[in-house]
């Protein structure tokens, strides 16, 4: 009987169904980067503004390209992921930053723009992406080089790359003529000798580019590993920026949501569809550890008070508890469901509408 067993054990059997969707998550996402996809990993992207988008929150806040951003609210930051979570979690409300400007510390305030039908910020900014190799073709001048797949390509001729459409600017104006690539493989910088070939203006060198890279089987598992932490963390912090009031309850996805996100994924190739999947997997194991009695975490720290106690709690308490729980459960199937329906039905449509 298991109401028999000792609490440790019953702890574990409610710890295996969100330990699996753990699991399933870290599998499906280490799939993806392993074979048919290359999802952005923003936290090995430093924290340097690329571009911003003209007339958005950030250009109004007076940032540029180049800029470090230091500490975000007062915090430090340490990856361009950080930048993000704390933008888009700070709808309509200013936020501070401090930036490093070629070595001069400014200050600057920006108020990200509330996007209506998630109620997350969108500041207009995008990190700098350093692009990478992606592709080398077969007897180009890339592979005669030395170039190969995973390489960031850093300068050529000495001249720093910020981004893909240099690299091919430069790229097409030397057709013909010996150029020095800097890259940076693995740890290690190199230099190598390429001579594009074509026509004035239009040379080329053989390989295909990108931000994004795929890994290897065991740095696949361990970057998976990394992304669902990062995902179980962020989640803790909106729920908890949504009990502040801070950030509004649209952020949250119910059924008919992910119905219409699975249906759009699905239209777009099954990779997305299965990263989807991993998403919600990670998203249904934090939820299921929440210390809500009759979910598993519930059930979870009503065996721990019990370990603290040393004896069991009374049938009556844990019945009343269990009810608490309950109830809260349906208020909060019924709030998600209401802003379902808000984001996904035609406002015309809605009671209180002019037609």
């Amino acid at each position: 009987d298991f109401l028999n067993k000792p609490r440790w054990q019953r702890i574990l059997v409610y710890r295996a169904g969100p330990a699996m969707y753990i699991l399933l998550s870290v599998f499906l996402i280490a799939g993806l980067f392993l074979i048919v996809i290359q999802v952005p990993m923003l936290q090995n992207l430093e924290p340097i503004v690329g571009y911003f988008e003209v007339g958005s929150p950030a250009a109004t806040g007076g940032i540029v390209p180049g800029d470090h951003v230091v500490r975000v609210a007062d915090k430090a930051v340490e990856d361009w992921e950080d930048v993000q979570f704390a933008l888009m979690t700070s709808p309509d409300r200013p936020v501070a930053l401090e930036l490093d400007r070629d070595g001069e510390r400014l200050d600057v305030t920006v108020t990200p723009r509330k996007v209506e039908k998630y109620e997350y910020g969108d500041a207009g900014l995008a990190p700098q992406y350093l692009p990478r190799v992606t592709q080398v073709n077969k007897n180009s001048p890339a592979e005669a080089g030395g170039l190969r797949v995973g390489d960031e390509l850093r300068a050529v001729d000495g001249r720093p790359i910020s981004d893909s459409q240099g690299f091919v600017e430069m790229i097409q104006a030397s057709a013909g003529t010996a150029i020095e690539i800097t890259v940076l493989r693995d740890t290690e910088r190199l230099i190598l000798t390429v001579v594009p070939e074509g026509s004035t203006g239009a040379g080329v060198i053989g390989i295909g580019l990108g931000v994004l890279q795929r890994y290897g089987p065991v740095r696949a598992v361990i970057e998976s590993v990394n992304y669902n932490i990062d995902i179980a963390r962020q989640t803790f912090a909106v729920v908890g920026k949504m009990i502040t009031g801070s950030l509004g309850a649209r952020s949250i996805s119910g059924p008919i949501e992910i119905a219409a996100m699975s249906g759009a994924a699905a239209r777009t190739g099954f990779r997305n569809l299965i990263y989807l999947m991993g998403l919600i997997s990670i998203s249904i194991a934090i939820l299921n550890l929440l210390p809500i009695p009759v979910l598993d975490g519930g059930q979870i720290a009503i065996l721990l008070v019990e370990s603290a106690r040393r004896r069991d709690l009374s049938l009556k308490t844990k019945d009343r508890v269990q009810q608490v729980g309950f109830y809260a459960i349906i208020l909060l199937m019924v709030v998600v469901l209401y802003f379902d329906i808000v984001k996904n039905v035609p406002t015309d449509l809605l009671p209180g509408s002019d037609n």
